[in-house]
């Protein structure tokens, strides 16, 4: 995955490529209008485990990246099914409209889930209970919490 001079690169692949260093151990689904994209190995990953279709982008590379999306609608059993088979998702969002004129929408990371953090009803599992258990310290005190998901 290296241009031949960085520059050649689009700039949302720029802007991909800088967000996915900060998560390199998770799939991250990045949002494209009405779709969740992953690229490169993400995407090789994604379109196995989920059986999507691997296709590719032009992004300023000499070869396409490798890429697969999902609709954002459908989005939470595609995320249940890699976060129950291991996997951690980072959900990048579009933070900002497009707008004429304006190239780049503003996005970033608004959630990671893990199969420990899990706690949207619709990706529980229903026969599973889930713990999320936090520890906390300072010079002189310990602290937890914890928490105990089970849909009845």
């Amino acid at each position: 995955m290296v241009a031949k001079n960085k520059n050649e690169l689009s700039g949302m692949m720029k802007f991909y490529l800088t967000l996915k260093q900060q998560y390199e151990d998770a799939i991250v689904f990045f949002r494209l209008g009405d779709f969740y994209e992953m690229f490169y190995e993400d995407a090789k990953i994604a379109s196995k485990e989920l059986d999507l279709t691997l296709t590719g982008r032009n992004c300023g590379l000499e070869e396409r990246a490798p890429m697969c999306g999902v609709p954002y609608h459908a989005a939470d059993g595609y995320i249940a099914k890699l976060v129950n088979k291991g996997y951690k998702v980072a959900i990048c969002e579009q933070l900002s409209e497009p707008q004429k004129g304006k190239k780049l929408v503003e996005r970033d990371v608004v959630r990671v889930i893990t199969p420990g953090t899990v706690i949207e009803e619709n990706i529980l599992d229903d026969k599973k209970n889930n713990y999320i258990a936090c520890i906390c310290a300072d010079e002189k005190r310990y602290g937890m919490v914890g928490r105990f998901y089970r849909r009845i």
